[in-house]
C-alpha cells in the first residue's frame, strides 16, 4: 500500500508538512478514561486563551481558511477541522467522545492546533493519495445518507475506489471510520506555513504515545513533503 501526495498539491501549498502515524494491531475497544485529564486540561486552556471572535485571525487557523478558499470552499461555511473543534469547545460543548483513536487525534489536534485525522485501513481500497478532485467523482460521508457529488478541484483523500475524506480536512468518509473493531490505521497530521517540520513531528509523536497508551498496538511515525511525498508499506 502507498500513501502519496500528488505534486500538484505541493505546487499549490508550498511548505505542506504531513505526519503520518501507522498504528497496527489495537485494541479500541477501551473506555479511554486515561486521556480524561489532557481533555479537561486542553479544553482550560483554549477556553482560557482563546475567543471565538477572534479565532479566525490566528495563524494556524487562517492558513485553513485561505487553502480553503483557493479550492471554492467559503470558510464561513466550510470549516477546517481544527477550527470546528475549537468553536465547538468555546462555545462549551467540549470534545464529543466516540472511541479511543478518535478522542485522541481529535485532542491532540486540540492540543498542538493542527488538524489530524485519519483511516482505518480495513477499509482502504488501493493506494491512499492526497489530490484534487476529478470530474464526476462521488463521496459518501461520515454517518450514511446521500451520495454527494464532489466539485472538482477541491483539495480531496482518496483510495483507489472513493473519495475518503472532502475539503481537505472538512468531513470523512463512512467507510474508513473508526470503531470499537479498528486494529489496524493510518493517522495524518496536517500543517501549513507558519506550521514547521519540528511542530509537526511533535504533534505525531504525541500522537503516536497516546494512541499506545490507549490502544496497545505498534506505532511507526513519518513525515512527507515535497522532498519526501510518498511512504510505502505492507498492508495485507
Amino acid at each position: 500500500m502507498k500513501f502519496s501526495v500528488d505534486a500538484a498539491i505541493f505546487k499549490r501549498y508550498p511548505g505542506l508538512n504531513l505526519g503520518l502515524v501507522l498504528a497496527r494491531s489495537l485494541n479500541n475497544r477501551g473506555d479511554g478514561k486515561a486521556i480524561d485529564p489532557l481533555i479537561r486540561e486542553t479544553e482550560e486552556r483554549i477556553r482560557n486563551g482563546f475567543r471565538t471572535e477572534t479565532l479566525s485571525m490566528l495563524p494556524k487557523v487562517r492558513s485553513w481558511r485561505q487553502a480553503y478558499s483557493s479550492f471554492g470552499a467559503k470558510p464561513k461555511k466550510y470549516k477546517s477541522s481544527v477550527e470546528s473543534l475549537y468553536r465547538s469547545v468555546l462555545k462549551g460543548a467540549g470534545l464529543r467522545r466516540i472511541n479511543p483513536i478518535v478522542d485522541v487525534y481529535n485532542t491532540i489536534s486540540l492540543k498542538h492546533m493542527l488538524p489530524v485525522g485519519g483511516d482505518d485501513l480495513a477499509g482502504v481500497r488501493g493506494n491512499i493519495q492526497l489530490r484534487f478532485a476529478r470530474e464526476d467523482e462521488r463521496f459518501l460521508p461520515l454517518g450514511g445518507g446521500d451520495a454527494e457529488t464532489v466539485k472538482p478541484g477541491e483539495v480531496v483523500y482518496a483510495d483507489d475506489r472513493q473519495i475518503l475524506c472532502r475539503r481537505w480536512n472538512w468531513r470523512e468518509c463512512e467507510a474508513t471510520k473508526m470503531s470499537p473493531q479498528t486494529a489496524d490505521c493510518l493517522l495524518l497530521v496536517e500543517g501549513l506555513p507558519p506550521v514547521t517540520a519540528n511542530e509537526i513531528d511533535e504533534a505525531s509523536g504525541d500522537l503516536s504515545e497516546w494512541i499506545e497508551n490507549l490502544c496497545g498496538g505498534t506505532m511507526k511515525t513519518h513525515r512527507l513533503d515535497e522532498s519526501i511525498p510518498e511512504l510505502e508499506f505492507d498492508y495485507f
